[in-house]
């Protein structure tokens, strides 16, 4: 049982508070063009392929900025990585308002708003690093807590854009609550007096030698690249398979979000309590079968109830898998978590772009949706063959850790 009072007095409050509000508002901003891209798409004429394209840059773009931004968090502290993050993300903003008219303009502006995607690379080593191991868990959960700026745009982009009658000025809006959390950010943010030694890239090439990076990676890949990508793509995929408006499309769209942003602590929990391995085999299982029912195409609140369920897997995934990595990787948490957290973005890239190639090669959506279930199932595979080594080395019966360890500067997304 956690001693609030003790929480509140362990840490920053300020950085804490800040910290979230610099998440969900680059979260926020980092999805706006999923929920628009119906109305981009009407004004360029996209295909299938080019609207996938367009929602998954912003991912690509947080997986490989992320590695930037955590560079600089480690060298000139998470404040000034945060800040100098805000006024770069104006440039897509501005750019997307008043310059962007063709669809390349609008690639630029996908790849520019992974510097939002990459803020918690800058937002969670604010808040962590002021907290002992003991609240680390909570610390990290209040902040990563602003994963649910999701939701904001995917009910209120294309809303603010039919009240306006055009997408650009959604953009321009968005301008509103980046000034406002930047000023707040500036006066309560504060970097904590214990900072971390920056890691060398010698460390790095010594993490990425090791095969359980890649496995761990591949795991995180399928459940945040999981979420992300379909908290980008599903405004389209209700769109264009059950022809609904892009306001409507978006709030269900909303619905399932909702299971992956809220659920993701719940994996955590149950890890501890049933271990991390037997967690992420049901986890992977649940969103095989999930997907694999959804690739038949039903009616829409049913398509929406096996999303709702399989999204919820993959948060609750989210958690299980960062349950897992700092005990195998205790001595290099914060370098694992960004490597692996990059992955996660990588795998948010790849997920609209299989639906929405394949959907324009064969006319449906049902290949892709087999193959994203085929992509879960593998990972049990994978479980299976991994976890007798280590369960030997740093696994204990029942799949629990033998020892848990606890870094100050975990940074998981």
């Amino acid at each position: 049982m956690v001693d609030r009072k003790s929480f509140l007095q362990s840490g920053h409050k300020g950085s804490l508070f800040s910290a979230f509000l610099y998440f969900d508002m680059s979260f926020m901003i980092w999805v706006m063009l999923g929920p628009l891209s119906v109305l981009i798409a009407k004004d360029f004429s996209l295909d299938a392929a080019q609207k996938a394209n367009l929602v998954a840059l912003p991912a690509l773009g947080g997986a490989v900025l992320r590695l930037v931004l955590g560079y600089l968090t480690d060298r000139i502290g998470p404040k000034k990585t945060a800040i100098i993050g805000m006024i770069l993300t104006v440039v897509p903003l501005v750019f997307a308002w008043k310059f962007a008219n063709s669809l390349s303009d609008m690639y630029f502006v996908a790849l520019m708003l992974g510097i939002a995607g990459a803020s918690f690379a800058a937002a969670l080593p604010l808040a962590s690093r002021w907290y002992p191991p003991e609240y680390q868990g909570l610390a990290l959960g209040i902040a990563g807590a602003g994963n649910s700026g999701t939701i904001f745009a995917t009910l209120f982009a294309n809303r603010l854009a039919q009240h306006y009658g055009n997408w650009h000025v959604v953009f321009g809006l968005a301008l509103v609550p980046l000034i406002l959390v930047f000023l707040i950010f500036i006066f309560t943010a504060k970097d904590s007096p214990t900072q971390p030694a920056p890691a060398k890239l010698a460390d790095y090439g010594r993490v990425l030698k090791q095969k359980d990076t890649w496995v761990f990676c591949l795991l995180y890949m399928v459940t945040f690249g999981g979420f992300s990508g379909m908290a980008n793509y599903l405004t389209i995929f209700f769109n264009t398979q059950y022809k609904l408006s892009p306001v409507m499309a978006a709030d269900f769209a909303t619905i399932c979000i909702i299971a992956g942003s809220f659920f993701r602590p719940v994996g955590g929990w149950l890890s501890d309590k049933m271990g991390g391995i037997r967690m992420l085999m049901t986890l992977y299982g649940v969103i095989g079968i999930m997907l694999a029912i959804v690739s038949s195409l039903p009616s829409l609140w049913i398509t929406t109830s096996l999303l709702f369920i399989g999204m919820m897997c993959m948060g609750m995934g989210n958690g299980a898998v960062f349950q897992l990595v700092p005990q195998r990787f205790s001595n290099e948490v914060g370098m694992i978590t960004g490597i692996v957290g990059a992955a996660g973005g990588l795998g948010g890239y790849f997920l609209p772009k299989i639906l929405g190639n394949l959907k324009l090669s064969t006319g449906s959506f049902t290949p892709g949706f087999l193959i994203l279930s085929a992509i879960a199932i593998a990972c049990i595979l994978i479980i299976v063959v991994v976890q007798g080594k280590w369960k030997k080395s740093w696994i204990g019966e029942g799949g629990k850790v033998k020892a848990a360890s606890t870094s100050l500067d975990s940074v998981h997304a």
